[in-house]
């Protein structure tokens, strides 16, 4: 009964400081990025406006500042009850230090379950949504949200998007169609709508290179014969990092079919699905710091050395995700090995001091 109750004292204070963090911390990145955005108010879209797009982008914001909530947040409540001496009276009680680091666990795995949910089924849609709303408002009623362009290869086939529009229709598609590494037709259309389940080229160029000579036909219409679908093209040309862990593995698994590297999307696929390994060594870190070196220090140090070491931890991700590229490794050692680091710190630390 009385563990329990250690337990629960251990995860509300831990949870809280958590919470007070990551509004604090999404606060003042609503200020920051609101008085920047208002350099964008036109038309419709007034300062209000900014507002509710940068509300509606939140949940994105909130998995973005999870791992710095985490970390300052379990710094500042396991060093406030260092400070009141609450940490020293549980363990002269016969608390053990594993028992007391299973009890500040605890409310990390409920920020675990929140942080996948919102990765995978809410940040997607709403910052989806948001730039839709966004552009009807600058746009005014009736506009369509038009995803970035960019290239991509199928088969022999390479094809360049000016973009995809929310209503399934392609703008300014190029096709080269290569044979032994000879380029054989290249194929423009104005666009391409998607029509009873397949793909309708419109107002299409097609020039053919011969030996000798070039041939150039003119359609008014023209069938595109492709296995890719809108889902898949609208995935294939939206942000990747706003994008959920399944279709971020979808796409992956696309990109590798077609003989490309899919390192880009891997990366952020292990990232988001390896986050509670991720959010665990920082907190172990955390716990580190309060009952290790830093025990006696005061409260503002141990909060400025644990922004250090979650701006170390981020950059060391940043720096392994080209060199997975560069060295051929797997994307999911970029972002293990920090997580890996940061647990044997963390473990080595608490062992000292245990």
């Amino acid at each position: 009964m009385i563990a329990d109750r250690f337990d629960r004292y251990l995860a509300r204070n831990v949870l809280a400081a958590i919470v007070v963090v990551q509004v604090v911390l999404l606060g003042l990145d609503l200020v920051i990025t609101y008085i920047n955005d208002l350099d964008d108010v036109e038309g419709g879209y007034g300062a209000f406006q900014v507002l509710l797009y940068l509300l509606m982008r939140l949940p994105w914001r909130f998995y973005q500042y999870a791992p710095v909530g985490v970390l300052i947040g379990a710094l500042i409540g396991l060093g406030s009850m260092a400070s009141s001496n609450e940490l020293t009276v549980m363990r002269a009680a016969g608390r053990s230090l594993t028992r007391i680091l299973w009890g500040v666990m605890k409310p990390i795995i409920l920020v675990v379950v929140v942080v996948l949910f919102i990765a995978e089924y809410v940040s997607p849609r709403t910052e989806q949504f948001a730039s839709a709303w966004r552009l009807e408002q600058m746009q005014g009623e009736g506009a369509v949200l038009t995803e970035r362009g960019g290239w991509q290869r199928e088969g022999d086939s390479f094809y360049r998007f000016g973009a995809i529009r929310a209503d399934d229709t392609v703008l300014d598609l190029t096709r080269y169609r290569f044979e032994d590494q000879v380029l054989r037709e290249a194929t423009t259309a104005e666009r391409a709508a998607w029509r009873e389940d397949r793909w309708v080229l419109e107002r299409v160029e097609v020039t053919r290179f011969e030996n000798e000579r070039t041939e150039v036909e003119h359609h008014d219409t023209l069938s595109w014969q492709t296995s890719l679908t809108p889902e898949q093209l609208s995935r294939l040309l939206r942000s990747i990092n706003s994008q959920a862990p399944s279709e971020l593995w979808a796409y992956a698994r696309y990109l590798q079919a077609q003989g490309l590297q899919a390192t880009e999307p891997l990366l952020y696929f292990w990232q988001k699905i390896l986050m509670p390994l991720t959010l665990g060594s920082l907190v172990l870190v955390a716990a580190s710091f309060v009952f290790g070196p830093l025990r006696s220090v005061a409260a503002g140090t141990r909060v400025f050395y644990g922004v250090i070491t979650g701006l170390t931890f981020k950059y060391l991700q940043d720096l392994l995700a080209p060199a997975s590229t560069v060295f051929g490794f797997s994307p999911a050692w970029a972002v293990l090995a920090p997580t890996l680091i940061c647990a044997g710190v963390g473990a080595y630390l608490l062992r000292r001091t245990g």
